[in-house]
């Protein structure tokens, strides 16, 4: 059990730290290349405040995704499904096996770990979906990330079997 909650956790640590790196870091290189897709931060919305969240600079936040193209949606997104893949990954690799083989594989195991980060990437990305004001179409990714946890959940139980 103990195993399984750190083996959440950490699948959970690294997929933030993947999605970070894909919408953030990756997303700020590309999107300074073309010139119709660079756009001007808002007023408010400086790299000296990043830390700071007011409700001022919510709505800057709110405003500004309004104004941005559909093509600079394309690399958050990736990033978002890179989270649950491979936070489930992770979390599936370092779950423990289940000790009785008449459990169902949701509850214990690689396929149940990895499905837990699968919701919790569901969940923060529902949230910040409703935070932020994102487009509707934005929101058909969502279900992918409960698909994803599953193939990688799956994945690990079909490794341990060969394994085995």
């Amino acid at each position: 059990m103990l195993r399984n909650l750190i083996a959440v956790l950490v699948g959970l640590i690294v997929g933030v730290q993947v999605n970070t790196w894909i919408s953030m870091d990756l997303s700020s290189i590309f999107y300074q290349l073309p010139a119709e897709l660079a756009q001007e931060m808002p007023e408010g919305l400086n790299s000296d405040e990043q830390k700071v969240f007011t409700d001022a600079r919510m709505e800057a936040w709110v405003a500004y995704i309004q104004t941005l193209p559909a093509t600079a949606f394309i690399l958050p997104i990736l990033g978002h499904l890179a989270m649950a893949f491979c936070g489930g990954w992770v979390a599936a690799g370092l779950s423990s096996a289940s000790t009785k083989p008449d459990r169902h594989p949701l509850r214990e195991g690689p396929l149940g770990v990895a499905m837990i980060v699968g919701v919790l990437s569901l969940v923060a990305g529902i949230t910040n979906a409703v935070m932020l004001s994102v487009p509707i179409w934005m929101w058909i990714e969502m279900p992918f990330y409960l698909l994803l946890a599953w193939v990688v959940g799956n994945m690990e139980v079909k490794r341990r079997a060969a394994l085995a």
